[in-house]
């Protein structure tokens, strides 16, 4: 199971409503990524909060402009590891 999947199943079954990033085996293209960009963008918007599940510290480039976002939405951001 990946950090991702076990963080959603503890908040879960701990009763919080998880609204997740698109889980995909394969790389999207390029219309799937904007896509997606965006969705992950209004995900944010109706969160009370954001948890960046970022195994090891890592954030990549999409994950640190959706972190910019929500605190610029005023949404409290926390992260799985402190990196």
């Amino acid at each position: 199971m990946t950090q991702m999947r076990a963080a959603d199943r503890e908040l879960t079954f701990a009763g919080v409503i998880v609204l997740a990033p698109s889980d995909a085996d394969e790389s999207p293209t390029s219309e799937q990524k904007a896509v997606l960009d965006a969705l992950h963008l209004r995900k944010i918007d109706l969160a009370d909060r954001v948890l960046v599940v970022n195994p090891g510290g890592y954030v990549g480039e999409s994950t640190r402009r959706e972190i910019d976002y929500a605190r610029a939405a005023g949404k409290p951001v926390s992260f799985t590891d402190p990196g």
